[in-house]
C-alpha cells in the first residue's frame, strides 16, 4: 500500500521519466545503425552528439522559463520535442541532420527531465517521503523494456523511423499523466534566485555529472562497444544498454524498498566504488558474458548516486528555490551527456573502446574518494541553516 501510494503522489513525474526513458533507450539501441547510416567515424560521430546535448543543456537552464510560459503544459511540451527530435534522427541521413535532431530531442528531453525532477521534490515535501530513487528506478525499467523492444525490431527488420514512430505512439498514451498542476510561481524561481547557496546546488550538480557521465558511458557505447569491439549482432548489442539499465532499475528501486534509513553519502561512496569496478570489467571483458556483468554492475553503481544528490540539492535550500536549484543541478549533471561523447569518442578513436571505458572508471572512482567527502562537509556546513531558516 506505500508503494502504492508513493506512485500515486508521484504519477505526473513518471510519466515525464517513462518518456524519456523509451525516447533515449530508442536511440542508444539504434546508435550503431543510425551512426551508419549518417556515415562517420567515432570521433565525428562524438562531436554531432556533444552539438547536440547542448540542447538539453540549455533547456536544463530555461526549464523554471518553459515552466512559467507553459504552465501546466510544460512537461508535455519537452516531451513533444523530444518525439520531433528522435523522428527526425531517424530518417537523418547527414551530419548537419542528425545535429538538429539531437538538439531538438535533447533539448526536449532536458525540459521534461527537469520538471518531472522538480515535481518529485515537490512530492517529497508534501508527503515526508523518499521518492527520488522510485521514480528513477522506474525510468531504468522503461529504458530496459525499450532497449529490449527496440534490440527485437531491429532483428526483425524495422529501422529507425519504424522504431521512433512506435516510441512517438507510446509516449501519446502517457500524455494526459502529464499535465502539471497549478502552482504559484515565484519571479525568483525563473531567474536568479537570491539567496540560494550556489556553491552547494553546483557541487551538488558535479556529483549528478559524475553519476551521469558512467550511465551516459555505457547508455551511449555499450551497443557499440558488444557489437564492435566483442563481436555481437544487434540484439546482443542492445542487450548491453538493456543490462545497464536492469541494474540501475535493481539499485533505485532497491535502495526505495530497502534502504530509506541508510546514510545517504556511505551509499554514494560504495555505489561510486561499484560502479568503477563495473565499468573497468565491462572495459577489459574478453567476451560478452563478462562485459554483460560489467555493464549490470556499472548500472547497480551509479543507480543511486545521481537521485540521491538531487534529493539532497532539493531538501537543503528553500522550498522557493527548489525548482531553480534543481534546475541548476540538473543542468550541471547533464552535462555528462555533453561530455560523455566526446571523452568516449575521442578516447576510442586514438585507444579503442576499451580505453574509454577505464577512463569513465576512473572518474567514478576519484568521484568516491575526493568529490563526495567535499560535498558532505559543505552540506553538513550549509543544509541545517539553509533550512532552519525557512
Amino acid at each position: 500500500m506505500r508503494l502504492l501510494n508513493d506512485l500515486l503522489a508521484s504519477r505526473r513525474a513518471l510519466a515525464g521519466f517513462v518518456t524519456v526513458g523509451f525516447g533515449w533507450a530508442a536511440f542508444s539501441a539504434q546508435m550503431p545503425v543510425i551512426k551508419a547510416q549518417v556515415g562517420v567515424g567515432d570521433g565525428a560521430w562524438g562531436t554531432l552528439v556533444l552539438i547536440g546535448s547542448t540542447g538539453a543543456l540549455m533547456a536544463m537552464w530555461l526549464a523554471p522559463l518553459v515552466y512559467r510560459l507553459c504552465g501546466r503544459w510544460a512537461l508535455m511540451v519537452g516531451a513533444a520535442g523530444m518525439v520531433a527530435g528522435f523522428l527526425l534522427a531517424g530518417a537523418a541521413h547527414m551530419p548537419l541532420t542528425i545535429g538538429i535532431a539531437l538538439f531538438l530531442a535533447a533539448g526536449g528531453s532536458g525540459v521534461a527531465d527537469v520538471l518531472a525532477n522538480a515535481e518529485v521534490s515537490e512530492a517529497e515535501a508534501e508527503t515526508g517521503r523518499s521518492l527520488m530513487n522510485l521514480n528513477h528506478g522506474l525510468f531504468s525499467v522503461a529504458y530496459a523494456v525499450a532497449a529490449i523492444a527496440v534490440g527485437v525490431a531491429r532483428e526483425d527488420g524495422f529501422g529507425p523511423v519504424a522504431v521512433f514512430a512506435a516510441m512517438a505512439l507510446a509516449v501519446a498514451v502517457l500524455a494526459p499523466w502529464m499535465i502539471l498542476p497549478d502552482r504559484p510561481v515565484d519571479a525568483e524561481e525563473t531567474g536568479d534566485a537570491a539567496g540560494m547557496p550556489r556553491a552547494l546546488v553546483w557541487v551538488g550538480g558535479l556529483v549528478v555529472l559524475a553519476a551521469f557521465l558512467g550511465e551516459a558511458a555505457s547508455e551511449g557505447w555499450s551497443a557499440l562497444h558488444v557489437e564492435r569491439t566483442l563481436g555481437g549482432g544487434p540484439a546482443e548489442g542492445a542487450l548491453g544498454p538493456a543490462l545497464l539499465a536492469t541494474g540501475m532499475a535493481v539499485g533505485r528501486l532497491g535502495a526505495h524498498v530497502f534502504g530509506a534509513g541508510w546514510p545517504p553519502f556511505r551509499v554514494m561512496v560504495l555505489a561510486s566504488c561499484i560502479a568503477g569496478g563495473g565499468l573497468a570489467l565491462a572495459g577489459v571483458a574478453p567476451g560478452l558474458p563478462v562485459a554483460y556483468v560489467g555493464f549490470l554492475l556499472g548500472g547497480l553503481g551509479v543507480s543511486v548516486v545521481g537521485p540521491l544528490a538531487l534529493g539532497l540539492v532539493g531538501q537543503a535550500v528553500r522550498p522557493k528555490h527548489r525548482l531553480a536549484a534543481i534546475s541548476q543541478a540538473a543542468a550541471l549533471g547533464y552535462a555528462a551527456f555533453f561530455l560523455g561523447p566526446v571523452i568516449m569518442g575521442f578516447v576510442a578513436e586514438g585507444f579503442g573502446l576499451r580505453v574509454s571505458f577505464y577512463v569513465i572508471a576512473g572518474i567514478m572512482f576519484a568521484v568516491a574518494a575526493l568529490l563526495l567527502p567535499a560535498w558532505g562537509r559543505m552540506l553538513s556546513q550549509r543544509a541545517a541553516p539553509a533550512v532552519s531558516s525557512d
